[in-house]
């Protein structure tokens, strides 16, 4: 007896703690930016109390692969405990957006091979190359987002995991006198792409030593191309984090403030 009244209770916390969750990210309002026939779905997260008289900081929030696809709901997977804290959402007030690139889109123009020996997927960073429909339609609603009379433009923040990573170092190059700072999350970049931001973007880098994935070299060489360029990235890397480096990143206590504590 007393075995099922635990399972019943322990069913019970679940199903109320899944309930504060979709509750949770219910705070994210949904908004479509289109253009020329593309449609790009997002998430958006305004303060308490907002006011469109004030002027707020912006950070944009670039998923991974697994999160692709048009539901506007699956980008919210993670990080979102993050911004949704009180604590957070007092002291850094902010408009937070979780755009989601299409299913078979990717964020940064990058290439694909299968390594010969481990039948791994290999990343081709490109340098200078064309931005892909996805990056084009996040520039898209990032200048529309900047229009906006509440954004605070000295205060333009991004940051992303995986593929978004790998999207955060891209559009900070194609923008980097927009963001005032950004993070990349187990993600990568060609070298040669660094002297873009190198010195006007200052960079926090997160990756997992055993990441089965995304390998931590890829990091590890942005951080080295962009001390040689004359930056100062911070570089955290987590000893015994595969793929999910996020979890531990996302929990990091230092990681709005240092945001916050750069403008343009």
């Amino acid at each position: 007896m007393a075995k099922i009244k635990f399972l019943s209770v322990l069913l019970i916390s679940l199903f109320i703690a899944q309930v504060l969750t979709a509750q949770d990210k219910s705070s994210f309002d949904r908004g479509t930016y289109i253009s020329k026939g593309d449609t790009l779905p997002y998430r958006i997260l305004f303060p308490k109390d907002f006011d469109p008289a004030k002027k707020y900081p912006l950070i944009l929030v670039l998923h991974g692969a697994g999160e692709r696809g048009n539901n506007n709901e699956s980008q919210l997977a993670y990080g979102t405990k993050t911004f949704l804290k009180d604590t957070i959402r007092e002291k850094y007030a902010a408009i937070v957006v979780y755009p989601q690139c299409p299913e078979n889109g990717w964020w940064a123009n990058n290439k694909f091979e299968e390594d010969s020996i481990t039948h791994k997927t290999k990343f081709i960073f490109q340098h200078d190359a064309p931005p892909t429909k996805a990056m084009v339609s996040l520039l898209g609603l990032l200048d529309q987002l900047l229009d906006k009379p509440y954004i605070n433009k000295h205060m333009v923040y991004v940051g992303g995991l995986s593929m978004g990573g790998m999207g955060t170092f891209e559009i900070i190059a194609r923008r980097p006198k927009v963001f005032a700072a950004a993070f990349a999350i187990c993600g990568g970049d060609n070298t040669l792409n660094v002297k873009k931001y190198a010195k006007k973007v200052p960079l926090w880098v997160f990756h997992g030593a055993k990441d089965s994935i995304v390998p931590e070299f890829h990091s590890e060489s942005i951080v080295a191309a962009i001390k040689n360029a004359g930056g100062d990235p911070k570089f955290t890397v987590y000893p015994n984090d595969d793929h999910n480096s996020w979890d531990d990143a996302f929990r990091e206590p230092l990681l709005i403030p240092w945001l916050f504590s750069h403008t343009k």
